[in-house]
């Protein structure tokens, strides 16, 4: 049940967030597909997203790289202010560094 909800709220999460791309979207919709990606973890639309709405800020530049075996989503970050940042999005757990 747990899942399920985690699930729900993560196409809710992608389908509602600023700029999320139509794919993204499509995916969240499309429930199987989303299924298979909560599967294998984030994609990168839903690690944007994610990252989006914690942060009040707009991705603009997204990456991804291996590090110790698992993909992990480099994401640089432009708020209204005009500062930038970066941060890393595990895609297997989802943790924010």
């Amino acid at each position: 049940m747990k899942a399920l909800a985690m699930l729900v709220m993560t196409a809710l999460a992608v389908c509602s967030a600023p700029g999320a791309s139509v794919r993204a979207q499509q995916a969240a919709v499309q429930s199987p597909l989303l299924v298979r990606a909560a599967a294998r973890g984030l994609t990168r639309d839903q690690a944007v997203a994610l990252v989006e709405r914690q942060f009040h800020a707009r991705v603009i530049r997204a990456d991804a790289r291996s590090e110790g075996g698992h993909t992990v989503y480099v994401l640089r970050l432009l708020n209204d202010s005009g500062r930038v940042w970066t941060v890393h999005v595990d895609a297997e757990s989802g943790a924010i560094r």
